[in-house]
């Protein structure tokens, strides 16, 4: 998959094409979303801060860019009328959906299972797992209405190296991994749709400075750097990649 870790987008790459991400407010989410509109999308940025939102907004308008549209929604606290209005909205403003990335992830704790807070538990496997879970099932009849439509989890290495202290963000994630892989399996023969899930590896972020509070920032690629893999996935040269777990570096 070289030519998937390489992949540069060219203008116009996504051009037409509607893509919602969510977690767009920092972090890869935010990078993902000004290169998806660079590439020509019409992206929808999800996040719970709209002042945050709204600042990228501005700097992708500011590129030439297709205007955004902004999607608040917290999903720790986001009720099935704010999921079926926002899914609502998106039919009525756009009449489909040929992109989904889950962005959005919360770290959590890094102790003992045994000293975690359960509150804190619970909290992270509803942001990182069962929002997902949620929030694809009620687009999947926008994505049906694509004619090449590409679901993206952002996954994490916890899933494929189990290592104590992760808690209950290795157990969303690898839980994640079975969402992916059951939900590709179910969508088979729906040619026009495709589930992967990408781990974008080590990144400049705020989580990751949280997770490896010693380790020099200046020593790990910006989100910018690894959005490409998740270019090609939503495009039409990732048609033909269906129901794997890749790895962005």
């Amino acid at each position: 998959m070289s030519t998937f870790k390489q992949f540069k987008a060219s203008p116009g790459l996504l051009l037409g094409r509607v893509i919602l991400i969510t977690g767009a407010g920092s972090g890869f989410g935010r990078a993902l979303a000004i290169e998806c509109a660079r590439a020509g999308a019409s992206v929808i940025v999800s996040g719970r801060n709209q002042a945050k939102l709204d600042k990228l907004c501005d700097e992708i308008e500011a590129l030439g860019a297709p205007a955004p549209a902004i999607a608040v929604l917290d999903l720790e606290k986001a009720t099935a009328v704010e999921y079926d209005a926002l899914a609502a909205t998106i039919g009525k403003e756009f009449g489909r959906l040929d992109g989904l990335v889950h962005g959005a992830a919360l770290l959590g704790e890094r102790t003992p299972l045994e000293h975690q807070d359960v509150p804190t538990w619970c909290k992270v496997l509803h942001v990182n797992l069962t929002a997902p879970f949620i929030l694809t099932q009620v687009m999947l009849p926008h994505l049906r209405k694509s004619a090449d439509a590409s679901i993206i989890f952002v996954s994490s290495g916890v899933v494929q190296n189990q290592r104590p202290f992760w808690g209950a963000y290795a157990v969303s994630k690898t839980g994640l991994e079975s969402v992916r892989a059951m939900l590709a399996q179910e969508l088979e023969s729906e040619r026009t749709i495709r589930v992967n899930s990408v781990n974008p590896g080590r990144m400049r972020t705020r989580m990751r400075a949280a997770a490896y509070p010693a380790e020099d920032p200046n020593t790990l690629p910006t989100p910018e750097a690894v959005t490409g893999p998740f270019l090609y996935l939503l495009s039409d040269a990732g048609r033909d990649t269906k129901g794997v777990y890749l790895e962005a570096q």
